[in-house]
């Protein structure tokens, strides 16, 4: 019976601007690049859009686009980052995604994203509702299409999310498979224990959400993936296609999906060359005829699901206890002294959710002067950031404040709540907890953005906040005591927006 096959890459790095200069620094340890974003490009998002597919001795036999052949999806952030800086590539990613749909009828590869990596299972509903209509915004200016699938962050998940999901239109999202608690076949079959990664990956599911909407969802192959980015299956393009294709085999019964999920840096930053050998198995697989290269929306649409899924709650690929590597010291980390504890991740959450809800009444009474709906407000101010000409400003006033836009000094005040609301949500990028310390780059970015929080507060609210949130971060201590606790990291950074953070510890990506 049929084989298909669907190799999917998330691409993402996170934010890195300066939140004052709304420019991304000089970073030594990128060296010799000016900072990460330049790096990654030039190993991985570059080679990926014109890899090398060399005959046997070694002379370039084609030149692909690897996007035009798999799934991937790429963080709004970064994809608004290389449309700056290098347009060359990012025009080969929208490029890479329309011949997708040449050759996968109609259904396009690339998936949308929650806008900054948000861990959605630990963000408010309202959040959670903003961060999925930025990525699907985001995500239809860029690529000219509706999203019909949406990438979680670390793919963490919770039955509100997934509810919000499918409210928002999307039609479907991947899963690890050990995010699967119970199968059954649709309508009335008997439901089947499938925790611990025990659920056929080959088959997409239905989860019925509360409400009574539903999604479509993908568990990918978890042990072929780990292969690809821990155990050196990039080494080889032809053993790569033959892991892929081992497992499944071709006279299983019934048609049957092949697919894998892995950070697309896998594929020449973490594994130099490994968008060689990713170009190699897919042109293996096809000139052997082995599987039927195919996307995740395409298949869905030829092959709805047959059976349900409940899942496992408050769970991501990353990390082995849930979420709490965002939120607790569960032992999950990267990097660092194995001596070193992440107790400074609870109180770093702590302190932004404090300073969250401590601004969300005040945000709520002064908008009300500017918008009937001030959360609509801020779901639609995504099209300002896609779009920051005078123009595009006025339409968006216009159509948030019921026809009476706000105008002189209301105008500033007006846009001034609203980065505030950006940069709170800035804040709680996902990279901030994932490594083993407190005082590595990536922590002190959000910290950089909840400082822009705090100033935003007191010109827009005379709220004197920075004391109480300095107190919670007192309470965050890293590893390393010269280095401090988090007052520390945020007083040595943060006042005035313009002395540069800290380059000289950051592990260049995150998942």
């Amino acid at each position: 019976m049929p084989r298909f096959l669907c190799i999917h890459g998330h691409f993402y790095q996170p934010p890195r601007e300066n939140p004052w200069l709304e420019a991304v620094e000089v970073q030594d340890s990128a060296y010799p690049y000016h900072d990460w974003n330049e790096r990654i490009t030039a190993e991985c998002y570059a080679p990926n859009a014109a890899s090398r597919i060399l005959d046997g001795e070694g002379r370039v036999a084609q030149i692909v686009n690897n996007y035009a052949r798999i799934s991937f999806n790429f963080g709004p952030t970064l994809l608004a980052w290389l449309a700056e800086k290098r347009p060359e590539v990012y025009r080969s990613i929208l490029a890479a995604d329309a011949e997708s749909r040449e050759r996968f009828s109609g259904h396009g590869s690339a998936l949308a994203q929650a806008y900054n990596h948000v861990i959605l299972p630990l963000a408010n509903r309202r959040d959670k509702r903003t961060q999925i209509l930025w990525g699907l915004a985001d995500f239809e200016r860029r690529f000219g299409r509706k999203a019909e699938g949406m990438w979680l962050p670390e793919t963490a998940v919770d039955l509100e999310t997934l509810a919000l999901l499918a409210e928002a239109g999307v039609r479907f999202t991947i899963l690890e498979p050990g995010q699967a608690g119970r199968v059954r076949e649709k309508g009335n079959g008997e439901w089947q224990d499938v925790s611990g990664g025990r659920i056929d990956t080959t088959v997409p599911y239905e989860v019925i959400l509360p409400g009574g909407r539903s999604l479509a969802l993908f568990f990918y192959d978890g042990g072929v993936s780990r292969a690809v980015a821990f155990e050196g299956l990039l080494n080889s393009g032809e053993r790569f296609a033959e892991r892929l294709m081992s497992t499944v085999p071709q006279d299983r019964e019934g048609d049957r999906l092949i697919h894998i999920a892995t950070d697309g840096e896998t594929y020449g930053h973490h594994h130099r060359f490994g968008e060689m050998a990713l170009s190699y198995a897919l042109h293996h697989v096809e000139t052997h005829g082995l599987a039927r290269l195919t996307n995740y929306g395409e298949h869905l649409a030829a092959h709805p699901p047959e059976m349900e899924v409940e899942i496992v709650e408050n769970t991501s690929w990353s990390c082995a206890h849930g979420v709490d590597r965002w939120r607790a010291d569960c032992g999950c980390q990267t990097g660092g002294d194995p001596a070193w504890n992440q107790a400074w991740r609870a109180p770093l959450r702590q302190a932004l959710d404090w300073l969250r809800d401590e601004l969300i009444p005040l945000y709520e009474q002064a908008a009300r002067a500017f918008f009937p709906d001030p959360w609509a407000a801020r779901d639609e101010y995504v099209h300002v950031l896609l779009d920051r000409s005078p123009e595009s400003v006025d339409a968006f006033l216009d159509r948030v404040s019921g026809g009476r836009p706000p105008e002189g000094e209301r105008r500033v005040r007006a846009l001034g709540l609203l980065e505030l609301q950006r940069h709170a949500m800035l804040m709680y990028t996902s990279c901030g907890w994932f490594f083993n310390d407190l005082a590595g780059l990536e922590t002190e970015q959000i910290l950089a953005y909840a400082g822009r929080v705090v100033q935003l507060a007191e010109q827009l609210f005379a709220a004197p906040v920075e004391d109480s949130f300095l107190g919670f971060l007192e309470r965050a201590r890293s590893n390393a005591p010269e280095r401090g606790t988090g007052r520390d990291l945020y007083e040595r950074r943060v006042p005035g927006g313009i002395t540069p953070l800290n380059p000289a510890s950051s592990s260049g990506t995150c998942r």
